[in-house]
């Protein structure tokens, strides 16, 4: 409740009578300006000019608020981040490859990550849409893979299987419509799945290690090895340091010995044999699916192997 003074006058109290104007003319200013003259018309126009400063810088203030609120919206939005770097992997891509080719490579990516979130979900965790990296491929992040090292390999191994589905269907449709185009995108695919298979950390094949045979990370970081003196590739060399530095942590770990390790990596015969009887067929099945997609493919021309 607001409180304002109340001010009576006294009764009988006369206020003395304005004085009159020097001049007989009604409407004149005592100094000789007309009412309504220039000091009247700057006093308009400077109103009329806060006026409009008001408004702008209502306006901006508005825009600015609506602006911020999108900033803060933009990071829930998780399908805006696939968007957006499937979209930057689509345009790297496209430059040594083609549209065509760029856009169904980067869609068989989506399906080999998608596989890895799916499982994730079904271990009860939380991880994040795909996020897509040119010319590294994609990526789903997670505080945990799972509780133990048979939930980690099924995480891993879900990804290349979904995949080499993926590249099946692509196989599928380009032999049923003799598109050399999906012929060469399939045999990509099986490529991809089958390079993800190689036992070390953080490929896919290193997270089925880690319930198969975790010594299976060393093999497979002397293959990497083999395979930079080999080709040359500098690519290979940063997974080659993140497969050491990751090999050696968990590796040092494991020599602890203590009860926390020893649960992790306790998995049963039969998971061992099932994870085993995977990850081999999986090889087998992406093998024999690049021997029936393999085909030269360049620019905007492909060509039958010989």
């Amino acid at each position: 409740m607001e409180n304002s003074e109340l001010s009576l006058s006294t009764p009988g109290q006369v206020l003395p009578a304005p004085p009159v104007p020097p001049s007989g003319h009604p409407g004149e200013d005592p100094f000789g300006e007309p009412a309504g003259g220039v000091r009247g018309a700057g006093r308009s126009l400077r109103k009329r000019i806060s006026g409009a400063v008001a408004a702008i810088v209502a306006l901006a203030a508005k825009f600015w608020a609506v602006v911020k609120g999108a900033v803060l919206f933009l990071p829930k939005l998780k399908v805006l981040t696939t968007a957006g770097t499937a979209l930057v992997s689509v345009a790297a891509y496209s430059l040594f490859f083609g549209w065509s080719f760029a856009v169904g490579f980067v869609v068989l990516l989506f399906v080999h990550e998608m596989g890895h979130v799916f499982q994730l979900r079904r271990e009860g965790l939380k991880a994040t849409a795909p996020m897509f990296i040119p010319f590294f491929g994609a990526v789903v992040m997670a505080k945990s893979l799972g509780e133990n090292a048979l939930a980690e390999a099924r995480v891993g191994l879900a990804g290349p299987v979904l995949g080499t589905a993926g590249s099946a269907v692509c196989l599928a449709i380009a032999e049923a419509i003799n598109s050399d185009l999906l012929r060469a995108l399939a045999y990509i695919g099986f490529f991809l799945n089958l390079i993800n298979l190689v036992p070390l950390v953080p490929f896919d094949g290193g997270r089925a290690m880690a319930a198969m045979a975790p010594a299976m990370w060393f093999i497979g970081l002397g293959a990497m090895i083999a395979l930079l003196l080999i080709t040359g590739n500098p690519f290979l060399l940063i997974f080659i340091v993140l497969g050491g530095m990751e090999t050696w942590r968990r590796w040092k770990l494991r020599g602890t010995r203590s009860l926390e390790q020893a649960a992790y990596y306790r998995v049963s015969p039969r998971n061992r044999l099932l994870v085993g009887a995977v990850y081999i067929g999986l090889i087998v099945v992406l093998v024999f699916g690049m021997h029936e997609a393999h085909i030269l493919y360049s620019g905007s021309h492909s060509f039958r192997s010989l």
